[in-house]
């Protein structure tokens, strides 16, 4: 994107210094259309005429003191995360720097400002904060068109998985979603959550195999004051808290068994006991499980309780490997690169077309996390505004058919004839070292005796 003229933008300078006028005048006029401010009480009835892009505050003079200033400093922010804000100060304070920081001041300088300067500032801030908000539309066009609440793709598995959401957001039935570790799992929870009723109760996450099986039962069940060694006070479990709303169990199999038996417990009864406790707690919430494991097998071996697996697997949703929806990782690295580059306030990133077949063609045993991990990277130690091939992890493109062709053929090309000669020469003299003599390397070779004395001499190799 190339930035918009700096004849069109509108910045205001606040500060009652009479002196700063002929430098503002000097030196921004002519870059930009300037208004001059005397008070702070004049920003809103501006902005209301002019589409403000940015303002420069004298902390100093836009209230009694620096501290008031830096309160109005606070309210522009809060008006509009747009507009490009700069701070100056005469004092040399680190604490008011921090402050003005902390409440989105993006630059900051110290009395006397070198006006030269700022306007050199200026005109960065402003650049950097059109391709932010450039970068914001187009992802705001692009996201509903090929997204389902959180999660990204546009492919034909991706579509089943959106129809199965939409099907069960409604109900409370319990969902079970499979898939491998890193396709997103929890995104399709909180998809389920975000399209039916319970969008505004709360949402328990836990993720059974992250927590040690001595603290698991009490993390879930919650516990009484007392009921053992360091239970100083009485405290809920995620069950308990999940009351009204949706508790999500991820990678429910790592459940130790007795668990498992408690957990079917509150399922059927809908009622929750904490460890030390006496009585019980009626819970009404809806649950979605998740799993990378095949419970079938768990089952068969004895490892997770059939008649859980039964309740548990009403609806299963099956999410797909990136690997089989290779269609849309152009989509999410174009997200994940809009994304990082925000996050990171750096010029928009793109992908060369070639780097781009070659993630296609990557195998993502870590599946989307794994792409989202390397498209961060990749924002952060590429510093040119493209990225390409050369960049990308040696694993990746080794596994790259793309690369393979790259080698074989370099980008200057190849003579094809001497590249044959070679390495036919290659073969002669590897068999005929294994072999010993010219009979014996044309049997292993497959050639006749005839066709090993043709090209013996037409590659001048002399061994009997």
């Amino acid at each position: 994107m190339t930035p918009a003229s700096t004849e069109t933008r509108h910045i205001a300078v606040v500060t009652t210094d009479e002196s700063a006028l002929p430098d503002v005048e000097a030196f921004l006029a002519p870059a930009f259309n300037a208004t001059f401010l005397r008070h702070p009480d004049d920003i809103l009835p501006l902005m209301t005429q002019v589409p403000l892009d940015a303002l420069i505050l004298d902390l100093d003079t836009a209230g009694t003191s620096a501290a008031q200033g830096l309160e109005v400093l606070g309210e522009l922010r809060s008006m509009s995360q747009d507009l490009v804000l700069v701070a100056l100060t005469r004092s040399h304070s680190r604490s008011i720097r921090l402050q003005a920081a902390e409440l989105g001041a993006d630059e900051f300088f110290i009395a006397p400002v070198d006006f030269g300067e700022l306007r050199i500032v200026l005109e960065r801030a402003l650049d950097q904060r059109s391709i932010e908000i450039e970068n914001r539309r187009l992802r705001e066009q692009i996201v509903p068109k090929y997204s389902f609440c959180e999660l990204i793709g546009g492919s034909e598995p991706m579509r089943r998985v959106y129809d199965a959401i939409t099907r069960v957001a409604d109900s409370t039935t319990t969902v079970l979603i499979r898939g491998e570790s890193g396709t997103g799992k929890e995104l399709v929870a909180r998809a389920i959550i975000m399209s039916g009723p319970r969008a505004d109760k709360p949402f328990v996450s836990v993720n059974c195999a992250a927590i040690p099986e001595s603290l698991i039962e009490s993390e879930l069940f919650g516990h009484e004051k007392g009921a053992f060694t360091g239970a100083v006070a009485s405290r809920p479990g995620h069950i308990e808290s999940a009351h009204t709303g949706t508790l999500f169990l991820d990678e429910i199999g790592s459940l130790p068994l007795p668990l498992q038996s408690k957990l079917l417990r509150v399922l059927e009864d809908r009622e929750v006991q904490r460890i030390g406790g006496r009585s019980t707690r009626k819970v009404d919430f809806r649950l979605i499980t998740a799993t990378n494991e095949d419970l079938e097998a768990m089952v068969h071996a004895g490892r997770f309780r059939d008649d859980l697996y039964y309740r548990i697997h009403v609806v299963p949703i099956f999410l797909p490997p990136l690997r089989e929806r290779r269609g849309d990782i152009p989509l999410l690295v174009d997200h994940y690169l809009r994304l990082y580059c925000a996050a990171n306030r750096v010029p928009l990133k793109r992908m060369e077309p070639e780097a781009l077949e070659i993630l296609e063609a990557n195998p993502w045993s870590g599946n989307v996390r794994e792409l989202e991990n390397l498209v961060q990277r990749l924002v952060l130690m590429v510093e040119g505004p493209v990225i390409t091939a050369k960049h990308l992890p040696q694993q990746v493109l080794m596994a790259s058919s793309v690369t393979q062709e790259s080698l074989l053929i370099p980008e200057e090309g190849l003579d094809f004839e001497q590249e044959m000669a070679r390495i036919e020469t290659a073969y002669l003299q590897a068999a005929l070292r294994r072999a010993g003599s010219k009979k014996a390397a044309a049997a292993l070779l497959h050639l006749s005796p005839q066709q090993m004395k043709y090209l013996c001499r037409k590659y001048r190799i002399d061994k009997g």
